[in-house]
């Protein structure tokens, strides 16, 4: 099994290959202050719908989705950075298909949502979660993280109100810390993450097209089958949002430290993680956030890549439902 190795960026000139090797760790995002009420799904004067959105109480519109039978439970999904909920297509179909309620928003600055440039912090994003769940009075609720939105899920979480969350599921999340400190020594230095916020702003649409192409999906390794179509799908939802709260993402995703979070969290836990994820290294991320939430299932997918939720959901869905189920 190949290895990719975190190089930083030297500049925003870097070559594509430089470009490559140093990206490494991305794909996250954050939690929680207050939010106000919603406006769902409302008319417009031409007889038109509006798309579905709450305004938080600094004004913030955040998108959602929300599918199925209003009775059932709620399966709730958290994208990762710089996505927005359209990366959870292929989970959302199939667990509509058998019967559950399936919600996912896109962050703020996300997507479809308000392109603020206030909240880019876990603590908000999480906050915005919380306003929607009581918007749309979720109880019992599953959350699935991928991701930066793992970070989001624990956050979340660990202070979601009595009898609104009946399980989590994180994968290949950022938990509990990616950055490099004296106190988590496994991380992955600043450099790495500032090599992101330099290419991003010298260059944002081919990065955008570097990260999908390469190993976000593990499509420059050796043998592996390259889809177009998935490539132009990441780079379409990540140049939709706002440049501003993806650079902003980035040290919420990078430097949250998730610890006491998931030391809190009682909930039934699942940890998914491929084995060649060469955005967030397993052995920092995944085997470490299992062993600090009490009782979670750690499932390790040999040679799947970060992004094993589109180009394996075959493996990917089926496990979801039966946690779901269980």
């Amino acid at each position: 099994m190949h290895r990719s190795r975190l190089t930083p960026f030297k500049a925003a000139s870097s070559s594509r290959r430089t470009v490559l090797g140093a990206i490494s760790a991305a794909g996250l995002a954050a939690v929680l202050p207050t939010t106000g009420p919603a406006h769902a799904d409302t008319d417009t004067p031409n007889g038109g719908r509006k798309m579905a959105s709450i305004k938080t109480s600094d004004g913030t519109e955040i998108f959602y989705k929300d599918w199925g039978p209003k009775t059932a439970q709620p399966i709730v999904f958290h994208h990762g950075w710089p996505l927005s909920a359209d990366d959870w297509d292929s989970q959302m179909m199939f667990i509509l298909s058998h019967g559950y309620r399936v919600i996912a928003h896109d962050r703020r600055g996300h997507g479809r949502s308000s392109q603020t440039d206030i909240g880019g912090d876990m603590d908000t994003y999480a906050a915005d979660m919380a306003a929607l769940a009581d918007t749309l009075d979720l109880q019992n609720a599953v959350h699935i993280g991928h991701s930066a939105g793992g970070g989001e899920v624990a956050r979340y979480v660990a202070r979601a109100k009595p009898g609104r969350v009946a399980k989590m599921a994180l994968i290949s999340a950022v938990t509990p810390m990616m950055l490099r400190t004296q106190s988590n020594p496994g991380g992955l230095p600043k450099e790495v993450f500032d090599g992101f916020r330099t290419s991003m702003v010298a260059n944002r649409a081919q990065f955008y097209r570097d990260i999908p192409a390469g190993p976000f999906y593990g499509f420059n390794r050796a043998g592996a089958k390259v889809s177009e179509g998935v490539i132009q799908n990441w780079w379409r939802q990540a140049m939709m949002g706002s440049i501003k709260a993806q650079y902003d993402c980035i040290k919420a995703l990078s430097e949250t430290d998730f610890t006491e979070d998931l030391k809190s969290i009682s909930k039934p836990t699942l940890v998914l993680h491929g084995e060649d994820d060469q955005i967030v290294p397993i052995k920092d991320s995944s085997v470490r956030a299992a062993k600090l939430v009490r009782g979670a299932t750690l499932k390790v997918y040999p040679g799947l890549p970060h992004g094993m939720c589109t180009t394996h959901p075959e493996m990917i869905n089926p496990d979801l439902l039966n946690f779901i189920k269980g």
